[in-house]
């Protein structure tokens, strides 16, 4: 049997936690894998403490990864402060979450994961996406896709996976930006991914009501009856097992769960209070609808305590394990 191809896995804001957690992955994982390759800058990495070998191509990571962190070396511009991001630094951050992006359309990698990365100082050195999920979007919008176009972020957590019909939005502004359309689009996308990343081959999804109690019949909102309900009308005339709006506040528990293998839910915190209850620690960021793999964990630079050998790369260990098994999922098809 051919083994998977390696992971590439993005060093994030260098000035953040990434470093750390991504060494702390490696002791972690190096026994069984999955096998990796950081892409980033090996000096900053040999500064963690573990045995570090820069290799001129992804193919040698499995050689090395029993006994080193396997690095593709490239190098940062400025010195980096532990907390202190340098704007210095953005290009070649963003080079390479392109350069893991390039790897894996070329199938070099069998799915990219990224180390979190601090929005502002990108933004600063004129970065214009709002996050990893966009810029990857359209480092990979030329490549053949079968399926709908992401993306769409889902939120994993134990058995829980939610996935968001809105992400950063003012709470303001989320009823009129939950149309038929977006519904229809996001649910889509997730079922097509529930069958091609996670090998489900009828998957049961769950809606999220907006309103509390889903509206109760209209005497506490419209959109259940005006929005959801025609766009569940139509997914299920394409075949698309999917319950009617259901009250939020009922749908997480343990037996709720058990009903349903994603739950498409409208607003921020409507996914992400439920996924980082359940797993504060172990919740990872699943980019859905795109042509290559990509998991994140599900935190941020955490500049407070880089540097201090704190960091619990619970979160990123998750991520790598769920990139390599949607990988594998996606090898069968």
């Amino acid at each position: 049997m051919t083994r998977p191809a390696p992971l590439a896995l993005t060093m994030g804001e260098p000035a953040g936690v990434g470093p750390e957690i991504i060494a702390k992955a490696w002791a972690a994982l190096r026994p069984e894998g999955p096998v990796f390759a950081v892409v980033g800058d090996a000096a900053l990495m040999r500064a963690q403490g573990h045995p570090i070998q820069t290799i001129p191509d992804l193919g040698m990571a499995e050689d090395v990864f029993a006994r080193a962190v396997p690095v593709l070396d490239h190098p940062l511009p400025a010195a980096v402060t532990p907390g202190r991001p340098d704007t210095a630094n953005a290009g070649a951050i963003a080079d390479w979450i392109e350069q893991a992006v390039n790897l894996a359309m070329a199938g070099e990698a069998s799915g990219v994961v990224t180390a979190p990365i601090a929005k502002a100082p990108l933004y600063a050195a004129g970065f214009r996406f709002p996050g990893h999920t966009e810029f990857i979007a359209e480092l990979t919008a030329d490549q053949p896709f079968a399926g709908t176009r992401g993306p769409v972020m889902m939120l994993t957590a134990k058995d829980l996976r939610a996935c968001l019909v809105t992400i950063h939005a003012p709470l303001a502004e989320v009823p009129e930006l939950v149309t038929a359309e977006r519904v229809i689009r996001t649910a889509r996308v997730v079922h097509e991914a529930m069958r091609r990343d996670f090998g489900i081959a009828s998957p049961r999804l769950a809606l999220a009501g907006l309103n509390p109690h889903a509206g109760e019949g209209g005497s506490i909102g419209l959109e259940e009856i005006t929005v959801l309900a025609p766009a569940v009308a139509q997914l299920r005339g394409e075949g698309i097992t999917i319950t009617d709006p259901l009250p939020a506040d009922t749908l997480f528990h343990d037996d709720a769960r058990a009903t349903y293998d994603a739950v498409v839910c409208l607003y921020h915190d409507q996914a992400l209070i439920p996924v980082k209850t359940l797993d504060f620690w172990g919740g990872v960021n699943v980019s859905l609808g795109l042509p290559v793999v990509r998991t994140s964990p599900d935190h941020g630079t955490g500049f407070d305590i880089a540097g201090k050998d704190v960091a619990r790369a619970d979160s990123l260990i998750a991520a790598l394990r769920l990139a390599a098994e949607m990988a594998a999922a996606r090898a069968l098809r």
